[in-house]
C-alpha cells in the first residue's frame, strides 16, 4: 500500500491548492495562478484535477480539464521535497485513469527549458507538435505537445505495467489461461 494518498479535488481544496502554488511556483520564483483558475479547478473541473498527500500534509497536484473528447492537463506541482517520490507518478497514473477511455486526444503546455515536464510528457508518449508565442501572456512561448487515441491504445499495456490503468479483463483472463 502507498503512503501517498491521491483523490480528486473537493470545493474546500482552494486553499490547499493556493498553498501548494507559494510552495512550489513562487519559492522558485515563477508567478502563481491565478485565484479564479484555482477557483475554477475546485468548482467546475474537480472530476479531472488531482491532490496528493503525505499522511494529513498537502504535497502536490495535478490540474485538467476535459472539453468534450479532448484532456487538457495544465499543471502538475509537487513540492520539492517531494519531487524525486513516487508522488509524482501516482498523480500521473491517477489522471491517466481517468482520461484514457474518456477522451481521443491530451494536451499538454510546457516552458522550453522544463526539461523534467517535456520528458514526463515523452514517456506518457507525447509528441511535440507546436509553439505559441505569448500563451500566458507576452513573451511566454510555451511548447504544445499531445497524445493522440492510437498512441493511448498502442501504450495501453506500458501503462498497464506502470500501474496507470488496470489490466483489462480479456488480457488478464488470456494470461491466466
Amino acid at each position: 500500500m502507498s503512503r501517498y494518498t491521491i483523490r480528486q479535488l473537493a470545493s474546500d481544496d482552494f486553499a490547499t491548492l493556493a498553498t501548494l502554488e507559494n510552495e512550489v511556483f513562487a519559492a522558485m520564483g515563477e508567478e502563481v495562478l491565478c485565484p479564479h483558475y484555482l477557483r475554477l479547478c475546485t468548482e467546475m473541473f474537480k472530476e479531472s484535477c488531482f491532490v496528493a498527500f503525505d499522511g494529513d500534509r498537502p504535497v502536490g497536484y495535478l490540474l485538467s480539464f476535459l472539453n468534450g473528447p479532448i484532456a487538457y492537463c495544465t499543471t502538475l506541482a509537487v513540492i520539492p521535497e517531494y519531487q524525486k517520490s513516487r508522488v509524482t507518478v501516482q498523480l500521473i497514473g491517477m489522471f491517466v485513469r481517468h482520461i484514457i477511455d474518456r477522451v481521443d486526444e491530451c494536451w499538454f503546455t510546457v516552458k522550453e527549458d522544463n526539461a523534467p515536464a517535456r520528458a514526463l510528457h515523452a514517456v506518457l508518449g507525447a509528441k511535440e507538435v507546436d509553439r505559441r508565442k505569448d500563451f500566458y501572456g507576452p513573451g511566454d512561448e510555451r511548447i504544445v505537445s499531445k497524445i493522440d487515441r492510437a498512441t493511448f491504445e498502442r501504450l495501453r499495456p506500458k501503462y498497464e505495467r506502470l500501474g496507470f490503468v488496470p489490466v483489462r479483463a480479456q488480457q488478464a483472463s488470456s494470461e491466466a489461461a
